[in-house]
């Protein structure tokens, strides 16, 4: 059993060391005739032909990387109250489809309100030259209902994963516009999530006359031609009201109403505001930062040595885990980092040394009290472990606030903001953990004999 538990500790040290190994890393030696000459990167996971694939790299935000930050105005004039956040919703997730046409990695969408405003904003890391970005991106999202057309057999062959794509092509004329509203509905016989449409006047006769014409047949919703559903006509419709019912869960049905509500409720925006931010300006921030963190590692490390010698030798291998961990986290996630970011994992490794501090002042204020040292650590955890779980969940909470997963009004709502909230409470959770576990371990490992002696 302790075989198997070293072993999956070595395996986990492993692929946590490969995650955070810089890119395009040069490794070459030579040893007698044994000469190696390679570049290796960190880990990629490709299984299945691309269908599953996650790349462990790390992911700079606009003010590290460069790029351009658009701010767009919502015409939300004409839209009503109730249907208001699905609009926006919308709205936001399809520029962010229209964004990654342009292959930009990890752009943010988000939407604010400023007054009584709302505005979509718009992060484009490594993206300079917009102009077209911004035209397609300022487009009013175009809902569009297809039925089958004509496909040639060599299209068929070829594209067969993409067959509802290529085949679909023919325009119905029923479009958004002719929607009242998607909600989502429950199957009364199975209770399984779907999506109810309703339709008006003029949709309910162009619904009526696609679906008797359609029966057993499929009939394409798409969004900027991008194919978002495809269902199978059971039967003509002719009252003006539909279901689309499948293997949907609750948010896949809300996600598929939200979609074609985008088409149903067009927001329009115009851009207010366009920065551009140069990549040098990144590249120097960056290394100003990592300067700050070597520093300031450093002189914790120093400190917690001179202070506690043998116990502050474990502190620092402690605080090297902790930073190998989290960066690990960073980039399983993966985290965009941004200048805030940055300030909130060096913050956090400041914080990550208190747990010891507390622990390793508690095991020498029992000493004192004359206990052994073996008594002294266990009640030393045993005492401090309270205190340190307060400060943390204390911290914990106020990046929770100052994140807003929620997106209450009152509280913060930009990605700066966000960005150092979540880097301080993954720092401040990896640090309970090293602080607690990865710190007593490493007394008993270091202290074998000690303990054993007493």
């Amino acid at each position: 059993m302790k075989i198997l538990w070293y072993l999956l500790v070595i395996t986990i040290t492993f692929l946590i060391i490969w995650i955070d190994l810089p890119e395009n890393l040069p490794v070459r030696f030579q040893i007698r005739s044994l000469k190696v000459n390679q570049t290796i990167n960190p880990l990629t996971i490709d299984l299945f032909n691309h269908s599953i694939k996650k790349e462990f790299r790390t992911k700079l935000g606009l003010d590290l990387k460069g790029g351009s930050h658009l701010v767009f105005d919502a015409d939300t004039a004409k839209i009503k109250p109730e249907d208001l956040q699905d609009a926006l919703n919308s709205t936001r997730d399809i520029i962010e489809k229209r964004v990654n046409l342009f292959g930009v990695s990890e752009p943010v969408v988000q939407t604010v309100k400023s007054g009584s405003q709302y505005r979509i904003t718009v992060d484009l890391p490594g993206l300079q030259d917009v102009s077209e970005a911004v035209g397609l991106i300022g487009q009013t999202a175009s809902l569009t209902f297809k039925e089958s057309g004509t496909m040639s057999a060599k299209v068929a062959t070829q594209y067969a994963q993409f067959k509802d794509y290529f085949e679909l092509t023919k325009d119905t004329g029923l479009v958004g516009k002719h929607i009242k509203k998607a909600t989502v509905d429950f199957n009364s016989q199975n209770g399984q999530p779907q999506v109810a449409l309703s339709f008006n006047e003029e949709g309910k006769k162009l619904f009526g006359e696609i679906t008797t014409t359609n029966v057993g047949k499929k009939v394409g919703i798409f969004i900027d031609q991008f194919l978002i559903s495809a269902p199978v006509v059971q039967q003509p419709i002719t009252d003006g009201n539909a279901v689309i019912s499948g293997n949907f869960t609750l948010e896949t049905a809300k996600q598929l109403a939200i979609a074609i509500n985008s088409g149903a409720l067009p927001v329009s925006v115009k851009l207010v505001e366009q920065r551009n931010v140069g990549p040098s300006l990144g590249e120097t921030e960056i290394q100003k930062s990592v300067t700050a963190g070597m520093v300031g590692l450093f002189l914790v490390m120093l400190f917690m040595v001179i202070y506690y010698g043998r116990l502050g030798v474990i502190a620092c291998l402690a605080l090297v885990i902790y930073g190998l961990i989290s960066f690990a986290i960073f980039r399983a996630i993966p985290v965009v980092l941004t200048l805030p970011g940055v300030a909130g994992f060096i913050l956090s490794i400041g914080m990550a040394v208190d747990s010891n501090i507390l622990i390793f002042e508690r095991i020498k204020e029992e000493q004192r009290k004359g206990k052994e040292f073996e008594i002294a650590v266990r009640l030393g955890f045993g005492r401090a472990i309270d205190a340190i779980k307060d400060a943390n969940i204390t911290t914990l909470l106020v990046a929770f606030i100052l994140f807003n997963p929620l997106n209450w009004e009152f509280l913060p709502q930009f990605g700066m903001v966000r960005g150092f909230a979540l880097t301080l409470a993954i720092g401040v959770a990896t640090s309970l953990f090293t602080g607690v576990v990865i710190t007593k371990r490493l007394i008993r490992v270091f202290y074998k004999q000690k303990l054993n002696d007493k």
